[in-house]
C-alpha cells in the first residue's frame, strides 16, 4: 500500500474523474484559510498516520499535545484522544464499512484518505454525541485543507452514503463464519478472534470481544504509608469527583468519570496514590513480603508493583527494581520518590543473566513480558501489532526469564510469575513445563478471597467479562523442603 495508489470518485459509487494522488501539505499557521478546521481532529487523523507507520498512539499522542500546548484545552484533548483510541480500535469494523460503501477496497485507498475516512466514519458510528452534520462538514474540511481537496467530493459523498445507510437500518452484512464474524464485528485479528473461540464459549468470546472496544475504568492505589483509603476518597470527593471502593481490591478506588491531567489531582503531588488496574493490585500480595526482607523485581518498569511491595513492606528493606530500559528506570525512580519510597534500588540489566544476585533473594517478582492480550482496550494499536509469531517468542523469553528467577530464591523464599495476558500457553503451560522441569518447586495456594474470586486453587486468572478488570495471571511459587 503506498500513497501512488490512484483513488477516483468510484469510491462512493460515482463516475470517476482523472485519477489523483493526493498529497499532504504542511499544517497551515494559525490564522490562515484552515484555521476553522478541528482542532482536536487534525491531530487526530495525524496520530492515526503516525499509528499506521509505525509509532505507537499514546507517545505519538503525547507529541502533538505538546507541540500544541495550551491551543488543546481540557475538552479538546479528550476529544482527540477518544477520536484517536477509537478509530485504532475499530479499524476492520471501518474498514468493512468502506468496502460495503465504496467500489475501492479500503486497503487499496492511500493512507492518508483511509485514515480520514476513518475519523469521519468513527464519528458517524460510535460517537452519538457528535451530529451527523459536523462528523461529514469537519471531515470534508480537513480534506480541503490538508492536501486532499480534488477528494473532498469523495469523502463527502462516502461519508453521506453511510449517513443514509444508517438512516434506512442498513449495515454491511457479516461474514457467515464464526471467526470471521467475530474478527469484523469487534474489529479483531483473524488469529487472535481463532483463538478466542477456542479459549471460551461462544458468548463469553463475544464479551471478551466487546470489552476490547470500550474505554476501560481508571483504578486508583492507596498509598497507605501516607494516606487512608477514607481520606483520599474524601479529598477527591470535595472537588466533586467522588471515588468508589473496589471490592476485590481493599486498597483500590475507582474513578466513577472521566479527569483531566492525573498529576493535577488531589494527593498526587503529596504521593497519597498511584495508578493501577484493581488486577495488578493483587499480584503484589501474592509475594507476602516482609519489612527487612530484599526483594528482586525483575522486568520492573514503570514500577507500579515494585512501588506496591515497598509500601507492602513499610518501605524497610531492600528492593533491587532490574529493567534492560534506563528511561523507563528514571520513570520508576521519579514515581518513587513522589510516593515517598526509599528502599528500591534500581539496575538497568538483562534479567536473563544476574549471577551476582543468585541465592539472594527472600522474594522475586516476575511481571513477565507478555502478548498483554488483557489489556487490549488500554492499548488500542496492541491487536494489530501483535502476531502469533510475537507470541512464540514472548514465550522463549518467558522460559528464559523463568529459569534465572529461579536462581535468585534462597531457601524458604518465594517467587511470583505474573502476565497481563490471557493466553494460556504464556500463563498455565509455562507454569506445567516449569514444574516438570524443577520438580522441587511447588505453587503455593491462594487466599481463600481470589481462589472464589477466580475459581482455581492455586493460579489468579482472571478475565475481563468474567471479573470487570484487566486480564491477568499470577502464580506464587516456593521450593520444596
Amino acid at each position: 500500500m503506498t500513497d501512488r495508489i490512484p483513488v477516483h470518485d468510484a469510491l462512493c459509487r460515482r463516475p470517476g474523474r482523472n485519477p489523483r494522488r493526493p498529497v499532504m501539505r504542511p499544517e497551515p499557521k494559525p490564522g490562515s484559510s484552515a484555521g476553522e478546521v478541528s482542532l482536536p481532529r487534525l491531530v487526530a487523523w495525524k496520530v492515526l498516520r503516525s499509528v499506521a507507520a509505525g509509532a505507537f498512539a499514546d507517545v505519538a499522542l503525547e507529541r502533538e499535545f505538546r507541540r500544541h500546548g495550551s491551543r488543546l484545552g481540557a475538552a479538546d484533548r479528550a476529544l482527540t484522544m477518544e477520536l484517536t483510541y477509537g478509530s485504532i480500535r475499530q479499524r476492520r469494523l471501518l474498514d468493512h464499512w468502506l468496502d460495503y460503501c465504496g467500489a475501492l477496497p479500503a486497503q487499496q485507498q492511500p493512507p492518508t484518505l483511509r485514515w480520514l475516512l476513518h475519523l469521519g466514519l468513527y464519528q458517524l458510528l460510535f460517537a452519538h454525541r457528535i451530529p451527523e452534520a459536523v462528523a461529514v462538514s469537519s471531515s470534508v474540511e480537513l480534506a480541503k485543507a490538508y492536501g486532499l481537496g480534488r477528494l473532498a467530493s469523495v469523502v463527502n459523498g462516502l461519508l453521506r452514503t453511510v449517513v443514509r445507510c444508517r438512516q434506512r437500518q442498513e449495515k454491511p452484512p457479516l461474514p457467515p463464519q464464526a471467526t470471521t464474524r467475530l474478527a469484523v464485528q469487534h474489529s479483531l485479528p483473524d488469529w487472535l478472534a481463532d483463538l478466542l473461540l477456542h479459549w471460551l464459549p461462544e458468548g463469553e468470546a463475544v464479551a471478551f470481544a466487546g470489552l476490547t472496544n470500550q474505554p476501560p475504568h481508571l483504578d486508583l492505589r492507596v498509598n497507605r504509608l501516607r494516606a487512608s483509603v477514607a481520606e483520599v476518597q474524601a479529598a477527591w470527593a470535595a472537588v466533586d469527583q467522588p471515588l468508589l471502593p473496589i471490592a476485590m481490591a481493599p486498597q483500590g478506588l475507582q474513578l466513577s468519570r472521566g479527569v483531566g491531567a492525573m498529576a493535577r489531582q488531589p494527593g498526587y503531588s503529596t504521593g497519597q496514590w498511584s495508578v493501577q488496574d484493581r488486577a495488578a493490585q493483587l499480584v503484589t500480595p501474592l509475594l507476602q513480603p516482609q519489612p527487612g526482607h530484599v526483594v528482586v523485581d525483575l522486568c520492573a518498569a514503570p514500577g507500579g508493583k515494585t512501588t506496591h511491595m515497598a509500601e507492602l513492606m513499610e518501605d524497610q528493606g531492600r528492593i533491587v527494581a532490574v529493567d534492560r530500559s534506563a528511561a523507563r528506570l528514571r520513570r520508576l525512580q521519579r514515581n518513587a520518590r513522589r510516593l515517598g519510597l526509599r528502599s528500591i534500588q534500581t539496575r538497568c540489566a538483562d534479567a536473563r543473566t544476574l549471577p551476582h544476585l543468585h541465592g539472594c533473594a527472600d522474594r522475586v517478582l516476575l511481571d513477565a513480558p507478555c502478548s498483554g492480550l488483557g489489556t487490549l482496550a488500554r492499548h488500542a494499536c496492541a491487536r494489530w501489532r501483535l502476531s502469533p509469531v510475537d507470541i512464540a517468542e514472548m514465550q522463549v523469553l518467558q522460559r528464559q526469564l523463568l529459569n534465572e528467577a529461579l536462581r535468585l530464591v534462597r531457601p524458604g523464599g518465594r517467587l511470583v510469575y505474573s502476565t497481563c495476558t490471557v493466553h494460556p500457553a504464556e500463563n498455565q503451560a509455562q507454569i506445567e513445563s516449569l514444574l516438570n522441569r524443577h520438580p522441587h518447586w511447588r505453587p503455593c495456594l491462594l487466599p481463600e478471597a481470589l481462589r472464589r474470586l477466580c475459581g482455581h486453587s492455586t493460579q489468579l486468572r482472571l478475565w475481563p467479562q468474567r471479573h470487570g478488570c484487566d486480564g491477568f495471571f499470577a502464580v506464587a511459587l516456593e521450593p520444596v523442603t
